[in-house]
């Protein structure tokens, strides 16, 4: 069976979900090969083993943390050559669609990006993508060299299956270009103890309705009885009420998890394009018009200061 090769996101060793959810989808069109870069890339081996992954190539250098993508992009070429994939998987991050890009440059193939499903074919993996702000559905093949393809978080349910996962040293030699872009300094995102929003199962928004910074209490509470990330839309964003960072839409976030609540957003098209994949969506706004409605699997028509407080409690009294 041909290989597949899925670019690790780890931190210090830890995997983070999408890459499990990768390695599900990888071993529907071949035998998943991780590539694990930096400190801490062996230290993921046996999570990645007991997900599908027969072999883990590894390396580590002082290039991934000190430099941007192109010590990354070099380490996933090298590991290309190597093992001559059916396909490159990477995560549909920022960072993972630019590596995606640059690789799929250099060894003249075409590059999927944004995938939320990916299936086999005679003719070769068959993505699926919503597009144009999610009012459509595509299916998309590449048709040139192997392809490179990013899939967006909880795109796929995590499965166990264990295999070998053996260990083996990648051999790396780093381009010109590698140390083009330095980093300068980090800062480290402040904790809130919530799921990362992009990678969350369940998501509350909350938008214009909310009528101010202090109101985003009230989102939060009911986040937090569900276990969920919290979200806002642009406008609330816009106001200052919620930081960027939690943005959903077209000029923020994309999120595709099993539960999207949307408290007080009327569902403009640049919101929707940013949830609209959601698995299920819940909309409380007190205007039985706002198109938020006509997307939503469940909708409650009611003032949220009214509503949310309410579906907290009941949440709360229900968990004991």
């Amino acid at each position: 069976m041909a290989e597949v090769l899925v670019y690790v996101d780890h931190a210090g060793g830890v995997v983070r979900k999408p890459t499990l959810e990768l390695l599900t989808l990888a071993r529907r069109i071949g035998e998943p090969v991780a590539v694990a870069l930096g400190a801490g890339g062996a230290d993921t081996a046996a999570t990645l083993a007991e997900h599908g992954a027969v072999r883990v190539l590894t390396h580590d250098a002082a290039e991934y943390a000190d430099y941007l993508v192109v010590p990354k992009v070099d380490a996933l070429q090298a590991a290309y050559e190597a093992v001559s994939p059916a396909a490159v998987l990477v995560p549909s991050s920022a960072e993972g669609k630019e590596i995606a890009a640059r690789l799929a440059l250099r060894i003249g193939s075409g590059v999927i990006t944004d995938a939320i499903d990916v299936e086999a074919s005679e003719e070769g993996p068959v993505a699926t993508q919503s597009v144009f702000a999610a009012s459509f559905t595509t299916t998309s093949r590449v048709i040139k060299g192997t392809p490179v393809i990013t899939v967006k978080p909880n795109s796929a349910a995590v499965e166990a299956a264990p295999a070998a996962g053996a260990v083996e040293a990648l051999n790396v030699s780093f381009s010109q270009k590698a140390t083009g872009t330095k980093v300068t300094s980090r800062t480290p995102r402040e904790s809130t103890g919530r799921p990362e929003l992009t990678e969350a199962a369940i998501v509350v928004s909350g938008g214009r309705g909310v009528n101010g910074a202090e109101n985003f209490a009230i989102i939060e509470a009911l986040a937090d009885s569900l276990g969920a990330a919290v979200g806002a839309s642009r406008a609330a964003v816009d106001a200052g009420w919620y930081p960027h960072t939690n943005q959903v839409g077209q000029t923020g976030k994309s999120v595709s998890p099993q539960l999207y609540i949307a408290s007080g957003i009327s569902g403009a098209i640049q919101h929707r394009a940013g949830m609209q994949t959601s698995k299920t969506i819940v909309a409380i706004n007190k205007d039985a018009e706002a198109p938020i409605f006509d997307l939503v699997d469940y909708g409650v028509v009611g003032d949220l200061f009214d509503v949310v407080p309410q579906l907290t409690e009941e949440i709360n009294t229900r968990k004991g």
